[in-house]
C-alpha cells in the first residue's frame, strides 16, 4: 500500500501550482520530501490524475529501448524521461541504461514470460525481437542517431555561414567574389552572398580607386612607432594637429582600427565617486567576525565556477556563529533573483527577536531598493565593505575558496547538472560533518547544536 494516498499527492500538487511557496517550503510544511513534490507534479503534469495513481507493471523491450532512445536523443535525466513516460521509479531507467551497454537489446528482454507484456497506457511498438532482430534493430538504432548528428551539424553549419554572411559588409562581400570569380559563375557567387549585381560592380569601382589616406596613415603609424606604442588614438590626433595638419578624431581611430594599432598601456578605468542615492550601506562588521550568539551577524556573497565554457553562479549566505551556510542558490546568470531567494531563504532561520546584521560587499545586487527594502522590513541592519576591499568580507572569499580547492578541483564536473548536485551534497557535508579546529574540532551545526542547549 502506499504510504501517501492520491488525494494527499493532489492536494501537495495544487498547492504548488496555485500557490507556489518552491518545493523547499512545501516540503518543510507537509512533513515530506522535497523530491517527492518535484516528482509528483511533473507527473502530474504530464499525465494529470493518472501520475498520481498507484500503478504496478512491467515493461516490454522495444518499450525499454524507446525510453532509452528517447533519452540519449534529448539528453534527459533519468527523473526527466521516467515523468514523460509515467514510469514510476527512475532508477529502472538507469538499470536498462546499464544493461543495454553490456548486453545490448537482449539484455532489455523479461526473463518472465509471463509478465513481459507492458500495460495498455504505455506507447510501445509490442513484440519481442530475436538475436538477428535485436541485432539489426541496434544497428539501425545507431545509424538513425548518426544520420540525426550529421544533419544537426550541417543546420548548424548553415546558421554560423548566415551569421558569418550577415555581419560582413558589401565591401568585403564584394572583395570574396572578387577573389573566386576567376573559379565560380558569377551570378552563383552573388546568390550565394545576396548581393545584387549593381552592388557589386560599384564596390568594385570603389576597391580599384586609389587609397584616400595612404598618407595619413603612414604618419599615424610612425607617430604610433615613434612612442613605442604608448599613445592611444587621441594622444596620435593631438600630435598631429600639433604639427600643424588638420586631422579628424574618429578618422584617426578608424585608420588605427584598419592597421591594427591599438595602445599597449592598460586601460584606465574611470569610476564616478558614489553618490547618496547608491544605496551603499556603511561598514557596521568592521573585520570583526565573531559572533556571540547564532543569527547575530550574517555575510553574504557570489563566486562563479566555470564548466567547459559554462558558467554557474552560487550565492551564499553564512552565519558568523560557527560559519554555517544557512542559505544558498545557485544559477547560470548572476541575475538579482540570485541575491533576492537566498535572503529569503536565510529569513526563514529567524526566531522572534532576532535582528542579525548583514554584511556583503558593494555588488550591484545588494544596492537594489528591493533587497534593502526587504532587509529593512525584516528589521535587520545592512553592512558593506569598502569599495575594493575584499578582507571585509574575507570569511565568505574563504568558503568560497574552500569549495573550490576541496571540492570543483577534484571532482572535475563535466556537465553543469553534476556541478549543482555536488555543491548540495558538499555543503551539506560543510555544514554537517566537516570539523574545524576553531570550533573545538566540531562541524558548524554540532558547534551551533552543542551550544544552544546548555
Amino acid at each position: 500500500m502506499s504510504k501517501y494516498d492520491v488525494a494527499f499527492k493532489l492536494k501537495v500538487v495544487q498547492h504548488f501550482l496555485s500557490e507556489g511557496g518552491g518545493h523547499k517550503r512545501l516540503a518543510k510544511a507537509y512533513g515530506i520530501p522535497e523530491e517527492k513534490i518535484r516528482t509528483w507534479t511533473s507527473r502530474y503534469q504530464l499525465h494529470g490524475l493518472n501520475g498520481l495513481s498507484p500503478k504496478r507493471s512491467s515493461y516490454s523491450a522495444q518499450f525499454k529501448l524507446d525510453v532509452l532512445y528517447r533519452q540519449k536523443r534529448e539528453q534527459l535525466s533519468s527523473r526527466q524521461v521516467a515523468a514523460i513516460y509515467d514510469i514510476r521509479n527512475p532508477n529502472q531507467v538507469v538499470v536498462w541504461r546499464k544493461a543495454f551497454d553490456q548486453g545490448g537489446f537482449a539484455a532489455l528482454q523479461n526473463k518472465n514470460r509471463r509478465h513481459s507484456d507492458v500495460a495498455e497506457e504505455q506507447p510501445s511498438s509490442g513484440l519481442l525481437l530475436g538475436p538477428s532482430e535485436a541485432q539489426a534493430q541496434s544497428s539501425a538504432l545507431s545509424l538513425q542517431e548518426e544520420n540525426e548528428r550529421l544533419r544537426a551539424e550541417v543546420a548548424y553549419l548553415k546558421k554560423l555561414h548566415a551569421l558569418i554572411l550577415e555581419r560582413k559588409s558589401a565591401a568585403e562581400k564584394a572583395a570574396l567574389i572578387r577573389g573566386l570569380r576567376h573559379d565560380h559563375k558569377l551570378s552563383l557567387l552573388l546568390q550565394v552572398a545576396g548581393l545584387s549585381r549593381s552592388t557589386f560592380y560599384y564596390q568594385c569601382q570603389v576597391l580599384s580607386k586609389p587609397e584616400r589616406h595612404t598618407a595619413l596613415k603612414q604618419d599615424i603609424r610612425a607617430v604610433y612607432n615613434k612612442h613605442k606604442g604608448r599613445y592611444g588614438y587621441r594622444r596620435i590626433a593631438a600630435d598631429l594637429c600639433k604639427s600643424g595638419r588638420a586631422v579628424n578624431l574618429k578618422t584617426v581611430q578608424r585608420l588605427m582600427h584598419e592597421l591594427g594599432l591599438k595602445a599597449l598601456i592598460r586601460v584606465k578605468k574611470r569610476c564616478a565617486p558614489p553618490g547618496p542615492e547608491d544605496g551603499i550601506a556603511p561598514n557596521l562588521l568592521r573585520q570583526d567576525f565573531n559572533a556571540l550568539a547564532p543569527n547575530e551577524k550574517w555575510v553574504t556573497d557570489m563566486t562563479e565556477f566555470n564548466v567547459k565554457g559554462q558558467k554557474l553562479h552560487l550565492s551564499a549566505c553564512m552565519d558568523l556563529y560557527g560559519g554555517e551556510v544557512i542559505a544558498w542558490r545557485t544559477s547560470t546568470r548572476p541575475m538579482f533573483e540570485l541575491a533576492m531567494k537566498t535572503l529569503e531563504d536565510a529569513l526563514e532561520r529567524l526566531n522572534p527577536g532576532e535582528r542579525p546584521v548583514l554584511h556583503s560587499d558593494q555588488g550591484w545586487h545588494y544596492k537594489m531598493r528591493p533587497f534593502r527594502a526587504l532587509i529593512a522590513q525584516s528589521g535587520i541592519t545592512q553592512s558593506m565593505s569598502r569599495k575594493g576591499n575584499c578582507f571585509d568580507n574575507a570569511v565568505i572569499e574563504s568558503f568560497f575558496g574552500t569549495v573550490k580547492e576541496e571540492f570543483f578541483r577534484l571532482a572535475k564536473c563535466e556537465t553543469l547538472k553534476q556541478l549543482k548536485d555536488g555543491l548540495r551534497d558538499y555543503i551539506q557535508y560543510y555544514n554537517q560533518e566537516r570539523i574545524k579546529l576553531k570550533l573545538n574540532g566540531l562541524s558548524p551545526v554540532q558547534f551551533r547544536l552543542q551550544n544552544t542547549e546548555m
